[in-house]
């Protein structure tokens, strides 16, 4: 599988499929092919399909282990230059959606469409506690554990802690978006939540949708914080994407 060099990253990433190109970006705790397993085959159909592992996670080196949403943001930017993509759509999940945001703030030359799954656009702490290293040893998560030393084994050098600890602290930080900020997104939106995200209501998700002019949202009958997975919904989100990715592409067919 591809490495690419990106800042002082040997980032690692996954590619399938032809087309415009479309990012996808991963949650904490997950890495690229992971979160988005039931994407895969909707989307690599009309699109390459790119799958990174962000900084600190997954497979992506680096002899730093520490990171944040803005770095992450700024990677992924590097990561197109290397890769030659002048602009791709995005869609990202939780972590990966703030760090989506930051894109179409930042640099809304580079984003085409953006879609979100399981962000309100603010920084809410609420449950960060759950994943801090001590209270895992503390409550005898093994499993938990387990997992985090398995699958950013690369990323951390075997230091899960030191893992928790960022993505614990990087919760608590971010996103710091203003809303004029968020106000100033250009590129067509899609932001998702399910009904029972404790991080992301209805409420949440349509007022960040207000904030941003023409954009959509969705919110999952029955859905969890992950309402694009297996045993959720994950047909419905996929349709609805690729319907504002198609609507986009009609769109500027005849803008020019």
């Amino acid at each position: 599988m591809p490495y690419v060099k990106v800042n002082d990253l040997e980032m690692f990433y996954e590619k399938m499929g032809h087309g415009e190109n479309l990012i996808f970006l991963h949650s904490g705790y997950s890495r690229g092919i992971l979160a988005f397993a039931s994407q895969i085959l909707d989307f690599q159909k009309k699109y390459t399909c790119y799958f990174p592992d962000f900084r600190g996670h997954g497979r992506t080196r680096c002899e730093s282990l520490e990171w944040s949403t803005p770095q992450i943001a700024d990677d992924v930017i590097e990561f197109m230059g290397q890769l030659n993509m002048d602009a791709a759509h995005l869609v990202g999940y939780s972590l990966g959606a703030n760090v989506g945001l930051y894109l179409a703030v930042n640099h809304p030359e580079r984003v085409i469409t953006l879609t979100t799954i399981g962000t309100s656009g603010f920084c809410d702490p609420t449950g960060v506690e759950e994943f801090e290293p001590e209270w895992l040893i503390d409550k005898g998560m093994q499993t938990t554990i387990d997992q985090m030393m398995e699958r950013h084994s690369e990323a951390h050098k075997g230091n899960w802690q030191e893992f928790m600890k960022q993505s614990a602290e990087d919760w608590r930080l971010y996103p710091q978006l203003t809303t004029e900020q968020l106000g100033s997104i250009q590129c067509p939106c899609l932001f998702i939540s399910g009904e029972h995200d404790p991080f992301v209501d209805e409420e949440r998700v349509k007022y960040l949708s207000s904030l941003v002019k023409g954009s959509k949202y969705l919110v999952v009958s029955g859905g969890s914080h992950r309402p694009h997975m297996t045993r959720e919904n994950p047909t419905l989100v996929n349709d609805s994407i690729l319907q504002l990715l198609e609507q986009s592409r009609d769109d500027l067919k005849e803008a020019r």
